[in-house]
């Protein structure tokens, strides 16, 4: 062909009826026209119905030729030829054994043809030829049809173009998840697996209650595959693979167990076999491994299936064998195990498409909110038309006598029509008037309803018929009202697909056939560790543990406390943090540094206990050490990782926010969360949603609140901006927390070195802001009166009620105590006395806790050492305290009252 595009044309000959084409660009382009064709037209399955063409036209033949499950059985040789000559030319036998597929109950989940005769079975005999078997619509294959008369769906020529046949089907069932769908087409195939109707059901429900719903939601409702051959689907890696890409490989093994016979010899009966697995192959399979000596523990196979008793296939023993190996021999050299590759391949929006669990729900109850929406359009349509001729109707009614002389007088029916048009014969009756609205006072009779009169039968003109046509309007009208309620109002239609839904559920919903059995590799630490709350404590050395929470015995304020961690003379408990046991803790170090570890991966000890080195569990330099800890519980969820951030404060008022999505990638030897300047540590960090308010505390007693949008967001690396200015060189930030002013439950909690501490409201009863909302980098307000006897500011927390505070001193006594027993006090005041410290204690760290149920009363050996603590600290006011001190809480409060209103309000820009 290359040659002639240098020849002349009356040198080719017949030039006229050559036309010179590349032959690359033929290939190309024939090539890409019938891979298309296969692939949309043979191989694959729609998703919305999850049916290939052939299916498709089958059971729509079946439904015009009536064949439904009501009726007489038809011979398949009848619908064989019927769907070859209307629809599908491509052959007898490829149409008859898509027939026989759907009535296979060893091959579909759910069969949608109700077949009589030879079918083949699962030994692998084949079935009896068209002309001897007969079948018929399923009821579950009707719902798929119901409606299709309803301009539901579109319609397309056939292959001569002589008749209409549907593109798809208008399914009430999600058919392509129920039974599965398998093809190879060009470049490309589908594999897709059974699952079971109750479960994809409550799958679609749950998408329909929750539209944004998280794939990890549906898995737990649509758990794995269910085979019609039932079986054991061992492992869940490759079945939550293919739930979340489209893609994966599930593992199935038959179910079997181990008989005694009465000579003591042990035989293993099989009753179930994978799915697509012949039984009299796998005999022949497990045979050969006998014979072969591949599996020695076998005597003999035998396959003793019956219609009545079911699978039996007898594996006997040989009398040394162990039954345990040799099963596991079985499902290693047989089909007694058998893998299948899971390919999510389909037909969507006329492409191709590899979808996951989420996708192939949310395409088919969108395809039922279409049909919905044009069912509904034509029932309207037909309602309406319907509403018109009763209009007609109740006009000619009530003007009868004028209607039959209009008629008597016309010489045929032509102009009887043109002559009740004519002669605009109105309502005259009040009470029908009233009923059809006062606008038909002045409605004529049009060409239509004249038509249908003169159609109407004598007998319609009777009283009871009359009436008969007025309730059928008003009955009409509510459906009509229905009808346009439900095509303006989207969650109407949800809850009508949500009812379709049910309704099949309650019809057709059965138990899983096919049994789940996890692995090894499915089975991850996390789950075989309980979830409860725990505290975690770190000494000031480096020593880490966790508790769990009911070890920490609540005690009233003012308590001695109990005795926590056994620490050396030189180290104390510097922080402690409540945590769930399957959160991720980060762990910020004093130089900026980010470290992950798992709570149960931190050695659990008893609250007196010491702990471990924590350089034993996460690779810290020896020159750094933790300061400052998060618990995160969705680190693995896009969605809460990309709307979240950390914000990171230093000793010396730097603030620095950073996206939680930079940190959620953990590594063994961590990674940079901010850049610390010389003579700066990292202080403390906290997670927030972007719109909190931030409130940082100085040793001094001031605070300062400021938005977190005025800091804005930067990577890991960043070094921060100003959030308090620190003016003394010997004054440093202590704490930050977040708060919310529209919360009327939270108060700003303060504690000092010596003990003291108060509760203060965010903004006071008449709305006024407490600690007024300034730009960040500003000195603050006072937050507590701090003096010689109070110590510095050690810690600031965001507090309600319904929690219980924790206190660690640096000699490691714990104490916990009830937060609603901490009295309300205005910022300028010292507080009460929280725990009474010895001489040379201080606090070392303060932390929150949701309050648990506690114990109602102490223990004999708990009052007696309260009792003695008591005496100890009546026997050290007598000797220390002052007369207004040693009279107990009451006259501290109303000693800080004084206090508040003598001393002056310092606070600056």
């Amino acid at each position: 062909m290359e040659e002639n595009k240098d020849l002349l044309p009356e040198e080719t000959g017949d030039h006229d009826r050559i036309i010179p084409v590349n032959i690359e660009t033929e290939m190309k382009t024939a090539y890409i026209d019938y891979s298309m064709s296969v692939i949309v037209g043979r191989a694959l399955p729609d998703v919305r119905d999850g049916f290939k063409p052939v299916h498709r036209r089958v059971l729509y033949s079946m439904n015009e030729l009536s064949n439904h499950s009501n009726k007489p059985y038809k011979k398949s040789a009848r619908i064989v030829g019927e769907v070859m000559g209307k629809y599908h030319p491509h052959g007898d036998s490829s149409i008859y054994f898509t027939v026989v597929r759907m009535a296979q109950d060893f091959t579909m989940r759910y069969t949608l043809v109700d077949g009589q005769g030879n079918f083949g079975t699962q030994d692998g005999d084949s079935p009896a030829a068209m002309r001897y078997t007969e079948i018929r619509l399923s009821k579950l294959a009707e719902t798929m049809l119901e409606d299709i008369e309803k301009e539901t769906v579109d319609f397309h020529p056939n292959f001569d173009d002589s008749l209409q046949e549907p593109s798809v089907l208008p399914t009430r069932i999600p058919q392509l998840l129920l039974n599965g769908s398998s093809g190879i087409a060009v470049g490309m195939a589908t594999n897709m697996m059974p699952h079971n109707l109750t479960e994809v059901i409550d799958g679609c429900l749950a998408y329909v209650a929750d539209r944004s719903i998280a794939i990890e939601e549906l898995m737990k409702i649509v758990k794995a595959p269910d085979f019609p051959t039932g079986g054991i689907i061992f492992g869940m890696d490759g079945v939550r693979q293919a739930m979340m890409t489209g893609r994966g490989r599930v593992m199935v093994r038959g179910k079997c167990h181990v008989e005694t016979k009465e000579s003591g010899r042990e035989k293993i009966v099989i009753t179930e076999v994978p799915y697509q697995v012949s039984l009299d192959g796998l005999t022949d399979k497990i045979g050969k491994l006998a014979t072969d000596k591949t599996i020695e523990g076998i005597a003999y196979v035998n396959n003793e299936t019956s219609k009545r008793g079911g699978i039996r296939i007898v594996v006997e023993l040989k009398r040394d064998a162990v039954a345990n190996v040799v099963i596991n021999q079985l499902y290693k050299y047989s089909e007694l195990q058998t893998s299948f590759g899971i390919n999510n391949v389909a037909i969507c929006k006329g492409r191709p498409r590899t979808l996951n669990l989420r996708q192939l729900i949310t395409e088919f109850i969108d395809f039922r909110m279409e049909v919905v929406i044009r069912r509904s359009k034509f029932e309207l349509r037909k309602a309406e038309e319907k509403e018109h001729l009763l209009r007609g109707y109740l006009i000619a009614l009530d003007n009868l006598d004028e209607v039959i002389r209009i008629i008597r007088e016309s010489s045929n029916p032509a102009i009887a029509k043109e002559n009740l048009v004519a002669a605009q014969i109105k309502l005259k009756n009040a009470q029908v008037i009233q009923l059809l609205g006062e606008a038909t006072a002045n409605e004529f009779l049009d060409e239509v309803q004249a038509q249908a009169i003169l159609e109407m039968r004598l007998q319609r003109l009777t009283g009871m018929e009359r009436d008969k046509i007025q309730a059928d309007y008003n009955e009409l009208m509510a459906f009509i009202a229905k009808l346009k309620h439900l095509l303006a109002d989207e969650d109407a239609r949800y809850d009508v697909i949500k009812e379709e839904l049910t309704e099949v559920k309650t019809k057709f919903g059965d138990e899983r056939k096919s049994q789940i059995e996890y692995n090894a590799s499915d089975i991850s630490i996390e789950d075989l560790i309980e979830e409860e709350d725990v505290v975690i404590t770190i000494s000031h050395l480096g020593y880490i543990k966790r508790t769990s929470a009911s070890e920490y015995r609540q005690q009233k304020r003012g308590g001695r406390g109990g005795k926590g961690a056994a620490t050396r003379n030189e180290d104390y408990v510097e922080h402690l943090f409540v945590a769930s046991t399957h959160d991720t803790m980060m762990y910020f170090t004093e130089k900026g540094r980010l470290f992950w570890l798992k709570v149960y991966e931190i050695p659990e000890g008893e609250k007196n206990a010491k702990g471990r080195a924590i350089q034993n569990l996460i690779q810290i330099p020896g020159d750094d050490k933790v300061r400052t800890i998060i618990n995160v519980k969705k680190l693995t969820d896009e969605t809460y990782v990309e709307n979240h951030f950390v914000v990171l404060c230093t000793k010396k008022g730097i603030i620095k926010k950073t996206a939680l999505k930079e940190f959620s990638r953990p590594r063994a030897t961590g990674v940079n969360a901010i850049t610390v300047n010389e003579g700066d540590e990292l202080l403390d960090a906290m997670l927030t949603d972007g719109e909190s308010e931030i409130m940082l505390a100085v040793k001094s007693g001031r605070a300062i609140r400021f938005p977190e949008s005025k800091v804005r967001a930067t990577g890991r690396g960043a070094i921060g901006v100003t959030g308090i200015e620190v003016d003394a060189t010997d004054d440093e930030v202590i704490g930050m927390i977040n708060v919310d002013k529209e919360d009327k439950d939270h108060t700003v909690l303060v504690v000092s070195e010596k003990g003291y501490g108060k509760r203060t409201r965010i903004v006071d009863e008449t709305g006024e802001d407490v600690y007024r909302v300034t730009n960040r980098g500003g000195k603050g307000v006072k937050t507590i009166n701090v003096t010689e006897k109070t110590g510095k500011l050690v810690g600031i927390l965001n507090v309600t009620e319904q929690h219980d505070l924790i206190i660690t001193c640096k000699s490691g006594i714990t104490l916990r105590t009830d937060v609603a027993a901490i009295k309300e006090a205005g910022r300028n005041t010292q507080g009460v006395i929280l725990i009474r410290l010895d001489e040379g204690d201080e606090i070392a760290a303060i932390s929150k806790i949701d309050e648990q149920q506690m114990e109602e009363e102490d223990s004999a050996e708990d009052q007696e050492q309260m009792i003695t603590d008591a005496a100890a600290d009546l026997s050290t006011q007598s000797e220390d305290a002052s007369p207004a001190q040693s009279s107990g809480d009451a006259s501290l409060d109303d000693q800080n009252e004084q206090n508040a209103a003598d001393t002056e309000d310092d606070e600056t820009a």
